[in-house]
């Protein structure tokens, strides 16, 4: 392939890059540029918005270039601060190893995985001494940290800002200069830590890196960036019916960009789809079956489409619906159940506060109908349904 059918590949669908030209030159100079990926495990799932930086990663594969993936072990224990306007809680080491166990088989799913040199970061950054450390932040003002947008509007409204906060762009910084990195991917809300990292490149006497940003994927409630956290996420490892019926509710106005940052599908298909299908439901179909199908089977994507159609146009159950156990103690002598109390002590959500947070939203239903308030009377059969998707049996043990 040549350079210029390489960079026409590397820059679709990206929304910045510093700069092109430098990647130019070094596609010329160089067979193959060190590809770099830093992924922090501070969640134990991988969505489809971070799938975006994941499949522009497995395009350097298939290129020929050298791909390294730096599962930040170290940085995690800091958090990445980016976006942040309060400092985010320390992870654990314990915390950290969990979610490791989890990233690798998802990430499978998207790049390859034997094309893929995998190094943790605390095999470096754990090894610093002192002086190195020191010598580290002597490159980096404080001045130019706080132009950093996040930290400049915390340090107005007098929101805390720890010093290790500060570190984080510089410790992400310090793995490109160890790993001599030619370019660097992440989203578009990287930038600032990847202005710190050329910068820091070139004090250390080093060609700085390319950097090449990827747009933010909006979540499901079409507003803000995908996120675990805030519950409006689509899972690579969540089961067929659960990412198809997901998909189906992304707002109108988002079906072409998910089509573009989440398919591999070419920019005229898409635009045939518009043209053909009036309703945008027609059109979600296929952007559902796609995806699905990429992280499942085809097979998978069209049963996931035939009970969807099943469930939702003919206002059925679903045919398979998984089963939590809560104990006895919940239920009182009169029959009543905290909803909030037993979703948590089922695990079917994370925290009590998410389901506190659903409920106030209408987010849970009981045999159909919508709960107002957290006392329900036990029955059966006792199936709550969560959004417009999830459905859950509770039984008693």
């Amino acid at each position: 392939m040549t350079i210029k059918e390489q960079l026409e590949k590397i820059s679709r669908n990206t929304q910045e890059i510093i700069n092109l030209e430098e990647l130019e030159s070094k596609l010329s100079r160089k067979s193959k540029l060190k590809v770099k990926l830093g992924i922090d495990p501070t969640a134990n799932s991988i969505h489809l918005g971070f799938a975006v930086v994941l499949r522009k990663f497995k395009l350097f594969q298939d290129l020929g270039h050298e791909t390294i993936l730096v599962l930040g072990d170290f940085t995690a224990l800091i958090g990445d601060p980016s976006g942040k306007n309060k400092t985010r809680p320390m992870l654990t080491q314990k915390e950290i190893e969990e979610n490791l166990k989890t990233y690798l088989p998802q990430l499978g799913k998207i790049i390859d995985l034997q094309k893929t040199k995998i190094v943790y970061n605390s095999q470096w950054l754990s090894n610093l001494k002192p002086e190195e450390i020191i010598k580290l932040t002597s490159r980096y003002t404080l001045a130019q940290m706080l132009e950093r947008e996040d930290f400049k509007n915390r340090y107005k409204s007098n929101e805390p800002i720890s010093l290790h906060e500060l570190m984080y762009p510089l410790f992400q910084a310090y793995d490109s200069v160890y790993l001599q990195a030619d370019v660097e991917l992440g989203g578009i809300d990287q930038k600032f830590n990847f202005i710190v990292t050329r910068y820091i490149q070139e004090k250390y006497n080093q060609e700085p890196e390319v950097a090449i940003m990827l747009p933010i994927l909006e979540g499901i409630d079409g507003v803000n960036k995908m996120s675990k956290s805030l519950g409006n996420y689509i899972g690579i490892d969540e089961d067929p019916l659960t990412m198809f019926t997901k998909i189906m509710s992304i707002n109108d106005n988002l079906i072409k960009r998910y089509f573009q940052l989440c398919t591999n599908l070419p920019e005229e298909n898409i635009e045939k789809f518009f043209k053909i299908y009036e309703n945008p439901r027609d059109i979600k179909y296929i952007l559902a079956k796609e995806i699905v199908s990429i992280y499942h089977s085809e097979e998978k994507a069209n049963k996931a489409y035939e009970e969807f159609v099943n469930i939702y146009s003919q206002k059925n159950l679903p045919s398979h619906i998984p089963f939590f156990k809560i104990n006895s103690e919940l239920i009182d002598s009169q029959n009543n159940l905290n909803i909030i109390e037993a979703l948590y002590a089922a695990g079917i959500l994370e925290s009590k506060a998410e389901a506190k947070r659903l409920l106030s939203q209408g987010g849970i239903y009981l045999n159909g109908q919508k709960l107002t308030q957290k006392i329900v009377k036990f029955q059966k059969p006792f199936i709550i349904r969560i959004g417009k998707f999830n459905y859950y049996q509770i039984e008693v043990k």
